[in-house]
């Protein structure tokens, strides 16, 4: 595998982030997600090219990446998707939820489909308390009120390719339309 690279227009976006930061050590989570993005996970060629890109220590992106859950050294599987299952979710249908995904898809002790399609993970809150449970996918699109049925057919989406159409929650204070 070629070593991993950014583009110029790549290169001018970074630039264009630590502009907005007082040293670019605290551009780092943005350059990382930005790194995730393109490659898809930050394995340890990628952690090199961002540190050589910022100037940093290896070690001290190493440590960010390792601190956050929303980094992914490795990628397991196509498409990542998180069920909340901390209080609110859990007492809401979560963790029966998750019980039906681990046998109904026949997760593997990774969280991985045998397709290698699905790599599920259970998540803290993800700070929907109000339509639980909620499922992240890829970490930028959010879906409330999961049930087994909704499942099916988010995955069938995802299967497609395409992620599910964005969901607008309404408020559920008439007062506040």
């Amino acid at each position: 595998m070629a070593k991993p690279t950014f583009s110029p227009e790549e290169q001018a976006q970074i630039e264009a982030i630590c502009q907005r930061y007082p040293t670019r050590q605290s551009a780092v989570m943005p350059v990382l997600w930005l790194a995730q993005e393109k490659f898809g996970e930050l394995s340890p060629p990628v952690l090199e090219l961002v540190a050589e890109t910022l100037g940093l220590p290896l070690a001290h992106v190493t440590g960010v990446v390792s601190f956050y859950t929303m980094y992914l050294p490795q990628r397991k599987g196509k498409w990542l998707l998180e069920l909340c299952t901390c209080f609110t979710c859990g007492e809401c249908g979560g963790r029966e939820l998750w019980a039906y995904i681990q046998t109904h898809l026949e997760l593997n002790a990774e969280g991985v489909t045998p397709d290698g399609l699905f790599w599920f993970r259970e998540a803290e809150c993800l700070g929907a308390c109000d339509t639980p449970p909620v499922l992240q996918i890829e970490g930028r699109r959010m879906v409330f009120s999961l049930t087994p049925e909704k499942l099916e057919k988010v995955l069938e989406s995802l299967r497609q390719g395409v992620l599910p159409p964005f969901e607008s929650v309404p408020p559920r204070n008439p007062e506040w339309t």
